[in-house]
Order: C-alpha cells, then structure tokens, then sequence
C-alpha cells in the first residue's frame, strides 16, 4: 500500500509531497485524528516513501515502490531505522524510561535508512516525565531523523511539544472537551448568560475561573506528588533525590499549563458557539456544546457578531500572554473585563 492507495488522506498526503518535492520536509510532523490505525497507516507509509529504495515519482508526486526490501520490512515493523514507542500495556502511558531508551539510539547514524523515523503512537499518552525528556529532542532534534507524533486527543500534549510540531489533520469529527472542562464550562456559560451587569458581573466569571485553576493546580500537584519516587525511596542517593524533586516541579508546572491550556480552549469553543449564533439562525448542528443552547442563545442575544468576533480575539491575545512572564491572574483579569456578554 503507498500514497495513492490512500484518497482519505489526499489534503495532508498533498502537502507532504509538496513538502518532499521541495526537499523541506520538517522534522517533526503531528497526526490527528479519531482514528490511531489509520494514523499508523499513513505513519508508515511515509516512512516508506522517505526511505523507498526506487523512489517512485507518479503524476501526484513522490511515493513508495511497495516493493523494494525497504518497503517490505517497513510493512512488517522490522526496519532497523524505523522505531515505534506505544504505551506501555499495564499503565497505558509512554514512560520517561522508554524515551530514554530513545535517546540512547535516536542520535546514531541509520544503519540501512536514509531517514530515520521515530513513530509516538497515541502521543498524548506521554506522562509528564517522558514528555519533558522527549521536549528536548524536539528543542534540538538529530539530523536525519523524522519524528511522526499520533494522537487523537491533541490536546492532551503539552503546548511546548505542539509548537514544536508541524499539526497536519487527518480528518474525523469536531474537537473533543475533556468531560472536566465541560463541566465547567456549563456552569461558566450559565453565570454569563444570567447576565453580568457590568464591572462587578465580570469580576463574579473571572473568580469562577480562577478558582477553578487553583482547582486544578491542586489537583495536578497532589496526582504527580503521588507518582513521584521521592516519597518511597526517601533512602535514595541526596542526588537522585534532588534530580527527582527538578523533575516532579517541572512536571506539575507543565501538567498544570496543559490543563489550563484545555479549559480555555472550552471557553474559546463556547465563544465560538455564541460567535455562530450571532451569524446564523440555526446553528444547531455546528455548536461544540449543544447542551448549552439555552445559555448560548441568551449570551449572543445581547452581542452582535463583530463583538462575538472580538472575544475570540480577545481569548486568544490571553492565550498568548500566558505564555510571557505576566502574572497570570493579571493576564487573565486584562482578558476577561474585555469580554462582551
């Protein structure tokens, strides 16, 4: 099977051509959809076409012989230079060991490849630890090595490793809210469409949501404390010690920034339903929360469509600024008093 045996995925299948054809392939690509099988489908068979010893050339493109020694062993998972890391069967996660294992081979030179591929099948499954070991390569990646990133629920990644990756979606339905997020967002959309009344209504949804991430950061900092060693292996060598005490810091600050990350995306896509409103009369079978209609619907009864506009504007420009050195409450406050509701 090669690229053209696969029509479902023509829009990122054309770009990867365009990509080879101009020799500017990234090293880093990330594959979404709800399917994991067929994002291994295309995984391999761009592995194979990146490392065909024939080098087809059709009237689409490059793509794979799907039938030189190369192809083959690709087929049947046993290409020297073509690794694939699952989650492990017990905890279902990517682990911080198998990325290290990772790293101890991953800036070799190929043995028999001309690129060498690294598969992460279901990528958001990486935990914490492995995803800031991972982080690194991805801040200073080998040469001659293309690193495939599938995941169905992207969101779950942390946002430094989806900077770092070049997204290409490879269809499937509308974007997923984590049930927590959900939840939040239903009480959050219910407060606002009461109404706010002012500059007192908006400071009411903003001690909403912060307290909803100090919620969350206590959370987080209790659920990877618990997985850290230091509490077990209190006896354990000061260094190691220390290295663990780095490691679970590091870890709650980026595990909080994903979540965070995931709870205003939901508002983000709250907006966006009150946005759609405002531009059509029904919209029924677009909103991301159909749950929420009533809630929607008196929202963007109050607002017209260019400040429905702006507040996706608005969150984004928050979005960002969370990623500076601003107070975070600040950066919050400056975003959300802006908001028309």
């Amino acid at each position: 099977m090669a690229f053209d045996d696969l029509p479902q995925f023509s829009a990122p299948i054309a770009l990867l051509r365009r990509s080879l054809a101009k020799g500017r392939l990234a090293h880093a690509y990330l594959l979404t959809g709800e399917s994991l099988d067929d994002l291994e489908l295309l995984a391999r068979n761009l592995a194979k076409v990146v490392n065909c010893a024939e080098g087809q050339s059709g009237p689409d493109g490059n793509d794979a012989c799907d039938q030189c020694l190369s192809c083959r062993k690709i087929d049947h998972l046993n290409h020297a230079d073509v690794q694939w890391i699952r989650p492990e069967m017990k905890s279902r996660v990517i682990s911080v060991g198998q990325i290290r294992d990772l790293l101890q081979t991953v800036y070799l030179k190929p043995v028999e490849a001309r690129l060498k591929v690294v598969v992460l099948v279901a990528a958001d499954r990486l935990n914490v630890q492995a995803a800031n070991a991972f982080l690194k390569t991805l801040e200073e990646p080998p040469s001659g090595t293309l690193f495939l990133l599938l995941s169905s629920e992207p969101q779950r990644l942390l946002e430094t490793i989806l900077s770092r990756c070049l997204r290409l979606h490879c269809g499937g339905g509308g974007p997923r809210v984590p049930e927590d997020a959900e939840k939040w967002i239903g009480q959050f959309s219910a407060a606002a469409a009461v109404g706010v009344g002012g500059l007192f209504g908006r400071y009411q949804l903003l001690d909403q949501l912060l307290e909803r991430l100090a919620g969350l950061k206590e959370e987080v900092d209790k659920s990877l404390t618990e997985q850290s060693p230091i509490e077990r292996y209190d006896d354990a060598d000061p260094k190691l010690i220390e290295r663990w005490k780095d490691e679970l810091t590091a870890g709650i600050e980026a595990e909080y920034r994903r979540r965070r990350g995931e709870l205003l995306i939901a508002l983000q896509l709250w907006l966006r339903d009150v946005w759609l409103v405002t531009r059509t009369s029904d919209a029924r079978g677009l909103a991301v929360f159909p749950g929420l209609t009533e809630a929607t619907n008196r929202v963007a009864s109050r607002i017209d469509a260019r400040k429905a506009t702006q507040n996706l504007e608005i969150l984004e420009n928050t979005q960002r600024l969370l990623h500076t050195n601003v107070q975070e409450a600040l950066a919050l406050e400056i975003g959300l008093l802006k908001l028309a509701f």
